[in-house]
């Protein structure tokens, strides 16, 4: 995948950070409680997953494929995005999807 421009890779970092709620450089289920809201999630509302499994698939999605442990690292969120980035040619537009993402 092609490098992200500074921009970009300033954002995604922000948003890293955001949800890295203890600062230790990994996301963890812990990390998204309060940030990543799962109450509208349609296997929550249907009752079929508790809160905990709706934050592991969530942070399955940036892990790293085959080797999901539950934990994202920053090189992990900031690979997901560079492939994110890769298709989307206007900066402005990739500022406002991660801004409207994550309310940066």
């Amino acid at each position: 995948r092609p490098p992200m421009n500074k921009s970009r890779r300033g954002l995604v970092l922000k948003a890293f950070n955001k949800l890295d709620k203890t600062g230790d450089g990994v996301i963890t289920v812990d990390d998204l409680k309060g940030v990543y809201d799962v109450t509208k999630h349609p296997k929550y509302v249907s009752g079929e997953w508790t809160d905990e499994q709706v934050f592991l698939k969530f942070l399955e999605s940036y892990d790293t494929p085959n080797q999901a442990d539950g934990l994202v690292t920053k090189e992990e969120f900031l690979n997901y995005y560079s492939g994110v980035s890769a298709s989307i040619d206007n900066d402005a537009y990739f500022d406002l999807m991660m801004r409207t993402s994550w309310k940066l």
